[in-house]
């Protein structure tokens, strides 16, 4: 009884802890999930990579020995992100996850809990990107609880599944210039101008007009203190397939798809967001916000068909001797089919509805992963790797809060076996600076955005 109720308590707390918000590098994607996978350059798709293989390839669950498997993972994720000079303050983000199977000759099954990706920066308000207004930040976090089976068809063949419980949530801060409003406006009313909307609220308020939308900085804000969720949160179901075929004796291919997410839209309660309208004040021959000035109305945010993307991947694992093993994955992120554009809509009350769009127009996304373990001693494993992506975002849509531009990673890590039952794993991963020119910095000339990261994660795993 005491360990059923320690394991609950650790999904639990595992539960609440990946509801944190996450930093991603293959756009909003991890580059590997779990050490064993990361330390080898995100390749996971061939070969057994304990628990996280319910999030890689669920076939290779059945890939493993026997028993029960109870693996309890930490990661630390560590952004640098420079945008017009100014480095973002978020520049430390925990990730736990948690993952349980219990696996026989002939088929396995369990329960695990990831965080899948997500995204965010933290600039003050003295920056350009708050203008005195207050401070602009992004934080994402994107999560799952997974359902994992997998099943041995034959001597070479096994399948797996898993049906993924998906939530996402969302904290944002952000100003936006006179034109960045006007063109935020008309990209979510098919070409109304402010100037019309002003038009339009003025015939049906002849007695007392409100002050005009057109010409000012706004200020959308929904954003709380929560360590563990934002303030816009939306939930769904999605799951992945997955396949290992053992063409020799020494080498093994995979192959896993991942459904596109179907996550319900992202909302705030009704209240929990502001948007403030600032008249523009010349200060140094520059067009500034007025902040001491602001006419603020309360509403609710809908983030609207916020999904993460499918990912095709297919890989292959090559034991070339007793003490070295070889693998390799590519994947295909469907990026373009949910990151056409960023749709908001703030409601007021009363029928009173304002729509927004921030086009985004990102790409799919090519990751290629190279890996290799070895098996220094019976106890000790070195592994490292190398992962090459394309920058999915075109330069003029980069954006300050959301730069998920980075594109190579080099890894390394080890594996301990400190006795039959209990194990470590740790994996180090690097993705060195990247700088694009963006089109979107507060309607300015282009400006650079810089980004590069280092990432850690440890894992301890039990059987028994």
């Amino acid at each position: 009884m005491e360990k059923k109720n320690a394991l609950r308590a650790t999904v639990v707390a595992s539960v609440l802890a990946a509801s944190g918000q996450v930093w991603a590098t293959n756009g909003m994607l991890l580059e590997g999930y779990g050490p064993i996978g990361l330390s080898m350059g995100g390749a996971a798709q061939a070969f057994d990579n304990g628990t996280a293989g319910m999030m890689n390839n669920p076939a290779t669950l059945q890939l493993g020995e026997n028993g029960t498997r109870a693996d309890l993972a930490l990661g630390l994720l560590g952004p640098n992100v420079t945008a017009m000079g100014v480095k973002s303050g978020g520049t430390s983000y925990v990730m736990p996850a948690f993952g349980w199977v219990r696996k026989n000759d002939q088929y396995s099954y369990g329960l695990g809990v990831f965080g899948q990706g997500g995204m965010g920066t933290e600039y003050p308000a003295s920056s350009p990107f708050g203008a005195g207004t207050g401070d602009a930040r992004s934080e994402l976090g994107v999560g799952r609880v997974i359902f994992p089976v997998s099943m041995k068809v034959n001597d070479r063949i096994n399948v797996g599944a898993t049906l993924d419980y998906t939530w996402a949530s969302l904290d944002m801060k952000m100003l936006a210039s006179p034109a960045q409003f006007d063109q935020m406006f008309q990209a979510g009313n098919s070409g109304m101008t402010l100037a019309d909307l002003d038009a339009y609220v003025a015939s049906q308020n002849p007695s007392s007009p409100p002050p005009p939308y057109a010409g000012n900085f706004a200020r959308l804000e929904f954003s709380n203190s929560n360590k563990f969720t934002g303030q816009a949160k939306g939930s769904g179901w999605t799951g992945k397939l997955g396949l290992t075929f053992k063409a020799t004796e020494t080498l093994t291919l995979g192959a896993s798809y991942q459904l596109k997410t179907r996550l319900s839209d992202l909302k705030t309660q009704a209240g929990g967001a502001t948007f403030t309208l600032y008249p523009p004040v010349i200060v140094n021959n520059m067009t500034m916000p007025n902040a001491s000035n602001g006419m603020a109305m309360s509403g609710k945010i809908i983030v609207k068909d916020f999904q993460m993307p499918s990912v095709l991947a297919v890989g292959a694992s090559l034991q070339a001797s007793p003490q070295l093993q070889l693998a390799a994955d590519v994947k295909k992120i469907g990026w373009s089919s949910v990151m056409k554009s960023f749709n908001m809509s703030f409601d007021m009350g009363g029928g009173q509805v304002m729509n927004f769009g921030m086009p985004q127009n990102w790409k799919d996304q090519t990751v290629l992963s190279l890996g290799g373990a070895y098996r220094l001693t019976d106890e000790l494993t070195l592994r490292a790797g190398y992962s090459h992506s394309s920058n999915p975002i075109p330069d003029a849509y980069a954006h300050p809060l959301f730069p998920a531009i980075v594109k190579n990673h080099y890894t390394a890590g080890l594996g301990y076996q400190i006795n039959k039952s209990t194990g470590l794993n740790a994996a180090v991963s690097h993705a060195p600076k990247v700088s694009v020119n963006s089109g979107m910095l507060q309607g300015m000339p282009s400006q650079a955005i810089t980004h590069s990261q280092t990432n850690y994660q440890l894992m301890l795993s039990m059987r028994y």
